[in-house]
């Protein structure tokens, strides 16, 4: 626990009537901050007594009595420091600067900054200065392509996670433009539309041989980022073996940190220039790409520390509400928790995320199918590449398949199964029995 105060961290003792001041000091500063209630101003935790009330309260205040809208700007969680309960209040950087007291208004008693480790009154230049550079392109003054949209799929998500969304559902998720439209965020939750997320998948390290390029999309962005997801998963061989102490696995890509930046890139998405996220898939490694860059001016070093200044807050906010995204700002310091700075590209107009296959660590004499892994299926050798185990996939699930039907099944070019299927005898994998028609296949071990 930190002892003192900083630019990004306030204690509350206890939840008083400048709670929402200090709140909007950090929805107005650059980098956010965390707000720790049932913690004294020296750092010492002294707990809530009745933590359930007191998280319902920060919720109904935040929400109530700040303007602009602040959902998907932030986070309420319950944590136990030193034994005892407190509320963690997380805030992004807000998208539609200077937020304000409803009710004192856009004006300097009712706009606040953090500086230092304490909140200050904003003059009414800096107001002005602040409103003048609000972000221009947000989805939520978009309109939607198009006006006649339905919403069966989303209210299935909210259903499955015990939510239901009232007649009240499209101003409550912020799906309406100010003259009352569909926006572009209520585009790409509708049941149908023309956003999509490509997954392209090559047989080589670079693009000169493109074996795959599937569209996922068209229809409720939550959808589409369920397929993709299972279809990385999909993707994913995972190693194993049997210990004495039980088994082993490695994941040739680390799941959760894969699934973060997979969610990442679909949320900070810039869509505003009719930009989609894609995924990437080589024989090395695998690389997610979303357009827009580095949101609202933050700093590589800001975001590598997990600052947090959200491009789409609606979209955010919906999909931690189906719990796609569990607290804000953590997605990033996941994936560092598996990878190094370096699977991160910074670019103008583009951010780029980069992980590399681990190769097999077991020994093949010790390797056994791992039925937990999607399919069934493990890599059986250290040199075996993602498209040749691609097709040891449809033989093991079917021996007798012909290359022909695991070209036509697999979208990999007929004359590339060929030399996939070569490789793999060479390699002593697999041997074939019998002729072409009515000959099968057998796994090697």
């Amino acid at each position: 626990m930190q002892k003192t105060e900083t630019n990004r961290i306030e204690y509350k003792e206890q939840l008083n009537e400048d709670f929402e001041q200090e709140v909007i000091a950090f929805l107005n500063y650059r980098e956010g901050g965390i707000v720790y209630v049932g913690v004294r101003k020296n750092g010492q935790v002294v707990g809530l007594q009745d933590v359930d009330l007191t998280q319902l309260q920060v919720k109904d205040r935040i929400k109530n009595n700040i303007k602009p809208s602040t959902l998907g700007l932030f986070d309420v969680t319950v944590e136990t420091l030193d034994g005892k309960d407190v509320i963690k209040i997380v805030i992004s950087s807000g998208t539609e600067k200077p937020y304000y007291l409803r009710k004192k208004g856009r004006t300097p008693e009712g706009c606040y900054i953090r500086v230092g480790s304490s909140k200050e009154r904003m003059t009414e230049r800096m107001i002005n200065d602040m409103y003048a550079k609000r972000t221009k392109n947000s989805l939520k003054e978009i309109d939607s392509p198009r006006q006649e949209l339905t919403f069966n799929q989303l209210k299935i998500y909210y259903e499955e996670h015990n939510i239901t969304l009232n007649d009240n559902f499209l101003q409550n998720l912020d799906l309406l433009t100010s003259e009352g439209k569909y926006n572009y965020n209520a585009f790409l939750l509708a049941d149908e539309n023309n956003v999509s997320i490509k997954l392209v998948k090559y047989l080589g390290t670079n693009k000169m041989d493109l074996v795959e390029n599937q569209e996922y999309g068209y229809r409720c962005i939550i959808t589409a980022t369920q397929r993709i997801l299972d279809r990385l998963d999909a993707e994913n061989t995972v190693y194993a073996k049997i210990e004495y102490k039980g088994r082993k696995e490695v994941e040739m890509i680390d799941k959760a940190a894969l699934k973060e930046a997979v969610i990442n890139a679909i949320v900070h998405n810039d869509y505003s220039y009719g930009n989609s996220p894609i995924v990437e898939l080589y024989s090395d490694r695998v690389e997610i790409t979303s357009a827009g860059g580095l949101p609202q001016e933050l700093s590589e070093e800001e975001f590598l520390e997990g600052v947090t200044a959200p491009r789409n807050k609606e979209l955010i906010r919906v999909f931690k509400d189906i719990e796609l995204i569990e607290n804000i700002g953590s997605g990033v310091l996941r994936i560092l928790d598996a990878y190094d700075k370096s699977c991160f590209k910074f670019m103008e107009h583009f951010l780029r995320v980069s992980f590399k296959y681990r190769e097999n660590p077991f020994n093949y004499e010790n390797i056994t199918p791992n039925n937990g892994a999607i399919n069934g299926v493990i890599n059986y050798t250290k040199n075996i590449n993602s498209n040749e185990q691609t097709v040891l996939d449809f033989i093991i699930k079917n021996p007798n398949i012909s290359q022909k039907e695991i070209s036509e099944k697999s979208k990999i070019p007929y004359r590339t199964v060929q030399r996939l299927v070569a490789s793999l005898k060479s390699k002593k994998l697999i041997e074939r029995f019998g002729s072409n028609k009515t000959g099968y296949w057998k796994i090697l071990k």
